[in-house]
């Protein structure tokens, strides 16, 4: 007897700058975030993705994905997708972009990723306020020409 429904693995959830998907199918995450570091705050960044990758399900899922404020319980931004799973060797990948996210204040921030409303992983993206060393600020100066003689 074959199960008609499974509820599907998270294999992966990674926060990215950006994610790209070649020719071949295969996909290229660009600049895995583990913690962002401003020189000061509120900022917004312009976009942030979600990379998931799910397997060993069978049936049809919605994964829910939710950026989570320092307070715990905020919702800054959400996603939600259906994605279908044929057999339990096959797997789906689901990308989420979180677009004009304001970081208000410096702290842990969460990335959560549910699927049919049951948590898979609850995860910590510190935002650090650093500003630069001094010094680092000084413009740089294009180089002058040789003085005529």
């Amino acid at each position: 007897m074959q199960p008609n429904r499974i509820l599907p693995d998270l294999q992966a959830s990674l926060l990215c700058e950006d994610v790209r998907q070649e020719s071949s199918g295969n996909f290229m995450v660009i600049g895995i975030i583990g913690y962002v570091r401003l020189p000061q705050v509120p900022v917004t960044a312009f976009k942030l993705c979600l990379f998931n990758r799910w397997t060993a399900g069978v049936g049809t899922f919605t994964e829910a994905t939710r950026l989570i404020a320092p307070d715990g319980t905020t919702v800054l931004r959400q996603g939600s997708v259906k994605f279908a799973l044929q057999d339990a060797s096959h797997h789906a990948v689901n990308v989420t972009v979180f677009g004009q996210v304001e970081f208000a204040s410096a702290g842990l921030y969460y990335i959560e990723v549910l699927v049919d409303d049951v948590m898979k992983i609850r995860y910590p993206m510190p935002v650090i306020v650093q500003p630069p060393p001094q010094g680092a600020q000084r413009p740089v100066q294009p180089p002058q020409p040789p003085a005529a003689q």
